[in-house]
């Protein structure tokens, strides 16, 4: 059986190695929310949000932390902290034993707790997005449209350098070294002859938007 460990002090790790020890579970992640209470909405814990995704990426089926309060006090809080979990594919479980308080079963579906699980919902997809793009920006993998100053590569998947465009973007830079405006700058391209992907000449934004990017 795997694991995800859900901290809330940094010293409730050891506990935890020694009942994976002794249940012969493999801790495959370690999450910490250290300065939050146990009434924190789920939503608003980086930590807990860590240890969802990486249930499912690690395939664990537990999320353990030391002790029930380490989760939470709140009945509420409770029910979206294990409705979350078996979405990702696991149960909660604790060190020592102790449960989760457990709330009556209209609390369930109230407004209030309609309202905090589709918050925990957005927050996840968000995580999700920013997880899958940071990987393909890592690959070096086309995120949305093409940066100025690079165009696909043959596979249509990488990126690779436009030199006509990084030509562009290294006499902008050089213009806004010696005092230009940004506006000074589009005037002396548009002189030159030199035109945006469009066709036109590249305007003040778009110097900008490659100054930002220097």
């Amino acid at each position: 059986m795997r694991a995800v460990a859900y901290l809330r002090a940094p010293n409730q790790r050891e506990f935890i190695a020694q009942w994976a020890e002794r249940h012969a579970v493999e801790v495959v992640g370690w999450e910490l929310d250290e300065s939050l209470t146990g009434e924190t909405p789920i939503a608003e814990r980086p930590g807990l949000l860590a240890a969802y995704a990486s249930i499912r990426e690690r395939g664990a089926g537990l999320l353990v932390a030391a002790n029930a309060e380490a989760f939470t006090r709140d009945e509420l809080v409770s029910w979206l902290i294990e409705r979350a979990a078996l979405e990702e594919g696991a149960r909660i479980t604790t060190a020592d034993g102790s449960a989760l308080p457990r709330p009556a079963p209209a609390v369930g579906y109230t407004r209030q707790a309609l309202d905090l699980a589709a918050a925990y919902a957005r927050v996840m997809h968000r995580h999700r997005i920013r997880t899958a793009l940071a990987e393909r920006r890592s690959r070096g993998l086309r995120i949305g449209n093409v940066a100025y100053g690079f165009r696909l590569a043959a596979d249509g998947k990488q990126l690779e350098a436009n030199p006509g465009e990084q030509d562009v973007i290294a006499l902008v830079k050089t213009l806004a070294a010696e005092g230009l405006s940004q506006r000074a700058i589009a005037a002396s391209l548009e002189l030159r002859g030199i035109k945006g992907r469009t066709g036109a000449p590249l305007g003040k934004t778009q110097v900008a938007t490659i100054l930002r990017g220097r």
